[in-house]
């Protein structure tokens, strides 16, 4: 065989490789569908817990600002009936969110009730005040009422959270 020359071919004259095509992006695989699916749960998840604390938190700041408003009633009246009376009424719609009947409590029983929410004795006695300072001319301490009702009530809203997240679990 000379140098140069290439022998020639004895078989059929074959083309060349085709590859196959690429794979279509539609329709996705199982697993995207499983991850669109994951990732649309949880932004609606995320969606609906941002919703539920944001009326909560309106809610808190709305019972807070009720605080303030009769604060400020009283600061440029001075009746303290009429703040105890408030603030007596504010603590009893409260309670009546966790403890059927708080509304209609008295004495011991109404004792009971604002004892449900865990606080110490020292924010329970300005608390229990309220009712008898709204019939009694007596003054009574209403910085010390503000401090135990704002501590109350702030145990209370977040023990009624709490109390409406085990509900929903349950």
């Amino acid at each position: 065989m000379k140098p140069g020359l290439l022998p020639t071919p004895q078989g059929p004259e074959l083309r060349d490789i085709h590859l196959p095509h690429d794979p279509s992006w539609w329709p996705p695989a199982p697993g995207w569908w499983v991850l669109a699916f994951l990732l649309l749960a949880s932004a609606v998840g995320m969606i609906w817990w941002w919703r539920r604390r944001r009326r909560v938190r309106r809610a808190h700041a709305r019972v807070l600002g009720e605080i303030d408003a009769l604060l400020a009633a009283y600061a440029v009246d001075g009746d303290g009936a009429a703040l105890a009376a408030g603030m007596h009424q504010l603590l009893r719609r409260v309670a009546r969110c966790y403890a059927p009947g708080a509304e209609l409590a008295r004495g011991e029983a109404w004792r009971q009730v604002l004892a449900q929410v865990p606080v110490d004795a020292g924010t329970l006695a300005p608390l229990l005040a309220l009712e008898q300072a709204i019939y009694r001319p007596q003054p009574f301490d209403a910085a010390a009422a503000h401090i135990a009702m704002r501590r109350w009530l702030a145990r209370a809203l977040r023990m009624k959270q709490a109390r409406r997240g085990r509900e929903a679990h349950a």
